[in-house]
């Protein structure tokens, strides 16, 4: 871990940060909080964040503060995981408090639409270089063939049959545990 300094000041600077930066929900979040969590302070590894991700997906409600209550979690128990999704829910909180008399008027600006149009591209791209990770590691771990297989297989349940994200999640989630056990005993018998 390369933390150093007081952690709770680490996790609200990092789920703060992650608030107020974290335009467009959470898919733009979770590059953010990988940023923080894995290449600023080391709380996680990468494959840590991937296996936390994953599971968070599986579960009902929010990505990004999911994510922030486990980090806070892992690193100060109850305290750090409070600490942490108020510390990510508390400026964007603000901000909509003070934005909502504006809106209207806001919402017609050309310079408003500019901005926004002009942070999509952004988003897009941060999203894509996490997904080109997650491939990769796909494919190192399952191999090449096989990773590619359930690309495409995803593809398909996803945008072919249209089943929910969830679904494929548990799905992916139920082979990976068999797969893992597979290993685990050709590993066992391997070594015997």
């Amino acid at each position: 871990m390369k933390t150093t300094g007081n952690e709770y000041i680490q996790i609200a600077m990092a789920m703060s940060r992650t608030g107020i930066l974290g335009y467009g929900g959470g898919p733009s979040v979770i590059p953010l909080i990988r940023h923080d969590a894995v290449t600023r302070y080391g709380w996680l590894s990468d494959e840590e964040f991937g296996e936390t991700l994953a599971i968070a997906n599986a579960l009902p409600g929010p990505i990004a503060t999911k994510m922030a209550a486990y980090l806070g979690y892992k690193l100060k128990g109850i305290r750090g995981a409070i600490l942490s999704v108020l510390a990510h829910i508390f400026p964007s909180g603000i901000a909509m408090i003070a934005l909502l008399s504006a809106v209207n008027y806001l919402s017609g600006s050309k310079v408003v639409a500019g901005m926004i149009a002009a942070v999509s591209p952004v988003i897009a791209v941060m999203l894509g270089m996490m997904a080109y990770e997650f491939a990769r590691k796909a494919f190192k771990g399952l191999g090449v063939m096989i990773g590619a297989g359930f690309l495409l297989l995803a593809l398909v349940l996803l945008e072919v049959l249209h089943l929910h994200p969830a679904i494929v999640i548990v799905l992916y989630l139920g082979y990976g545990t068999v797969h893992y056990r597979i290993l685990a005993k050709q590993n066992k018998g391997g070594t015997a």
